[in-house]
């Protein structure tokens, strides 16, 4: 009778497991709902401002913002890696971090110094131990992203660039494609390229009345342009962990059925070789007498 009882124990820890995933699953499901709203929300904002930083840029074109001009020489190398606070979103954030030490391996090999942004605890704490160079981070975001919670983070980057001290700067986020799939994106932030600053409509070019001057217009935008990229690559990423969330809790109930199937198919049979040893017993009993 004692594997009886450990059996229907770990029945019970499974069954509570399973209750516990249940749970975690749907309110990974709310969440997930909220924060694809967020997410397409952020699109056409971002690529609005694209469009119009594009067309200032064709109608003045005597003057070049730093964030578009490439260096020549890289001596140093920026990276902003977004993950997530939690864990339990299946290989979400192990995805991204491989892409993050390729590219760390990738600069080390061409002798260019390195230097990171962690928005994430998980983040934060895989470049701690691999020996990264945080200059800064963002934690404990929450369920919905603030911009003035990343913009201080971020702009120690940007500063550091337009002090000539970092070369490029690379954006590391998980992109939400679908409930079903989160692929890894790393992209280059700065210097912008002139094919992602292209507007979309092409058929005319556009002039604008300066308030108080162009170039201070086009800095403004370009700004806003960056914090609408981080914010939007942040909502990316908070979509993509509610959604693989959700997939991986789902995964881990069924699982939990599974193995309660299992074990009480064990019990069933222990059970039955049980009484069939005992009756047996009795009838070997019975003959002798």
């Amino acid at each position: 009778m004692a594997g009886f009882k450990e059996i229907r124990s770990k029945i019970r820890s499974v069954e509570n497991t399973k209750k516990i995933t249940k749970a975690m699953e749907m309110v990974a499901a709310s969440k997930m709902r909220k924060a694809q709203e967020r997410m397409r929300a952020a699109r056409p904002y971002s690529t609005k401002v694209r469009n119009i930083v594009g067309h200032l840029a064709e109608a003045n074109p005597e003057y070049t913002h730093p964030f578009l001009v490439k260096r020549e020489v890289l001596k140093k190398v920026g990276l902003i890696v977004v993950t997530t606070d939690k864990g339990l979103c299946g290989g979400m954030n192990t995805n991204i971090l491989r892409i993050v030490t390729h590219k760390l391996r990738e600069l080390e090999k061409e002798g260019v110094a390195s230097q990171a942004v962690a928005i994430g605890s998980k983040g934060l704490g895989f470049l701690n131990r691999i020996g990264a160079a945080v200059v800064s981070q963002a934690v404990q975001l929450g369920d919905t992203p603030h911009m003035e919670k990343l913009i201080g983070p971020i702009k120690v980057l940007l500063d550091a660039y337009q002090a000539g001290e970092v070369d490029e700067i690379y954006l590391y986020y998980t992109r939400f494609v679908n409930t079903m799939t989160q692929t890894p994106v790393g992209e280059q932030l700065i210097p912008l390229s002139s094919d992602k600053l292209k507007p979309d409509l092409k058929t005319h070019s556009w002039d604008y009345i300066y308030e108080p001057d162009a170039n201070s217009v086009i800095d403004e935008l370009l700004s806003r342009y960056i914090e609408a990229m981080i914010y939007r690559a942040v909502a990316e990423n908070m979509a993509s962990e509610q959604s693989a969330r959700r997939m991986a809790m789902k995964a881990a109930t069924d699982n939990a059925g599974n193995v309660i199937g299992e074990l009480n198919l064990v019990y069933n049979k222990n059970r039955q070789a049980s009484i069939t040893k005992e009756i047996s017993e009795i009838v070997s009993g019975a003959a002798a007498v």
